[in-house]
């Protein structure tokens, strides 16, 4: 049988597969088991998927994904998030939905030492909520900011997106995580811009605090971000100077907010438990899909679907950008129904060829990727964020959270314009700080 065809087959196996409810990391070992087989012989086939596993299990520099969540489970339980929300809350309090912004202030802040965007979103929503609906803000303001801030833990580093696709596609994971930090902030602000055109445009959704907030207060407010900042620099500072390796990096912010967390009497036995749970039940499931996208790209690569669409793509007699705008409609329209890290493991193994052979450098492919896959965090039906605020906030409709999280579709689709236009957003601090 024709490669090209046994491949178009299998792919369309692997999403049937999908649909009836089968895991994706056994879907697509499953199926890239059979196509190697078929490719080539049972022989060939049968030792893949165990040393694909064993491979991907025994890297050390995988050891960065349950690092970077043990930092943001010991930043959430030390207390750091809230303070993070008092601070930004006096200092963004008399803007036009001051609250939603220092919402979304808070959530870059501690994206900053966490990496998840589902736990930035689930600990802000028990945080600010609350004080949202105590000034009688409109319930999809309050939580479509709360949806939408999380996302930045997908951007922000230490981001796990950008770990998952560095992964992949084999690039270096220290120049990604950089990559993110002028795109995050940039996200940011035009979020908290989104809420203020929304407040001005209907007041309503934000009542203005009558509450006055000092020059003193805000000064001494400040306290509650240095440490988040101490450990963003030296995690972050450290890659950029070479200290550390991602890995190491990972290891001293959990290192550092572990002993914060201790300093301050409010790390439990519990908590402590509870955290290594989730970050190695997170690790694993990562890991997974990654082996079960590294044995379905083996068998792709057989079936030379990868090269022989490059080559195509390549030949058309139209603008490479017209490709990638192509490619990231397909990325919005598969995050409303798959979430974020198991479309770059499904998608990754065919489009990055495709990528690389237009010419596009893999550091900027890779941030406009990781944004494209916040979209798909806060759409429906899908939107993993919007669920989890749901399950924070127990008195809003779920159509009124997605109502609330569409307009911050916008900025990203604005950031992502801007960096197509403008690559060096991405490009300028790894290109700095670690060289070209």
């Amino acid at each position: 049988m024709d490669p090209i065809l046994v491949g178009i087959i299998g792919t369309v196996v692997a999403f049937l597969l999908l649909f009836l409810g089968m895991p994706i990391a056994l879907a697509l070992m499953l199926v890239g088991f059979l196509g190697i087989w078929q490719l080539s012989s049972l022989a060939a086939a049968l030792p893949v998927a165990p040393r694909t596993i064993y491979a991907v299990a025994s890297q050390y520099t995988y050891m960065v994904i349950p690092l970077f969540l043990l930092m943001g489970a010991f930043a959430s339980s030390s207390g750091l998030i809230e303070n993070l929300y008092k601070t930004f809350d006096k200092w963004l309090r008399k803007f036009p939905g001051g609250l939603a912004a220092a919402t979304i202030a808070a959530c870059a802040g501690f994206s900053a030492v966490s990496g998840s965007a589902v736990a930035t979103a689930a600990a802000m929503g028990s945080i600010a909520y609350p004080e949202m609906k105590k000034f009688n803000y409109s319930p999809r303001l309050a939580t479509g900011a709360i949806a939408a801030g999380g996302t930045l833990g997908f951007l922000i580093p230490p981001s796990i997106g950008f770990v998952v696709y560095g992964m992949l596609v084999e690039q270096s994971i220290g120049r990604l995580l950089i990559a993110g930090i002028l795109p995050g902030l940039a996200l940011a602000v035009t979020f908290i811009g989104i809420i203020v055109v929304q407040v001005q445009l209907n007041p309503s959704l934000a009542p203005t605090s009558p509450e006055t907030v000092t020059w003193k207060e805000k000064i001494s407010a400040l306290n509650g971000v240095w440490e988040i900042l101490l450990v963003f620099l030296v995690v972050i500072g450290g890659i950029y100077l070479g200290w550390f390796s991602p890995t190491e990096a990972g290891a001293t912010g959990a290192t550092l907010l572990f002993f914060v967390a201790l300093a301050k009497r409010k790390l439990t036995i519990n908590g402590m438990i509870k955290g290594m749970q989730e970050a190695i039940r997170v690790s694993v499931m990562v890991l997974f899909l990654v082996a079960g996208a590294t044995v379905f790209s083996y068998f792709l690569a057989l079936s030379t679907i990868p090269a022989q669409l490059a080559n195509w793509v390549v030949g058309l007699d139209v603008s490479r950008y017209v490709v990638l705008a192509i490619i990231l409609l397909v990325f919005f329209f598969l995050g409303c129904f798959i979430d974020a890290v198991s479309m770059m493991v499904l998608t990754l193994p065919v489009i990055f060829p495709l990528v690389m052979g237009l010419g596009f450098n893999p550091i900027f492919f890779g941030v406009v990727c990781v944004l494209m896959m916040q979209v798909g965090l806060i759409t429906p039906p899908m939107g993993l964020n919007l669920y989890t605020i749901a399950g924070s906030t127990k008195d809003v409709k779920l159509e009124d959270i997605f109502a609330g999280a569409l307009p911050f579709v916008i900025p990203i689709f604005i950031i992502v314009i801007l960096i197509t236009i403008f690559p060096q957003i991405a490009l300028f601090l790894p290109d700095t700080m670690l060289g070209k």
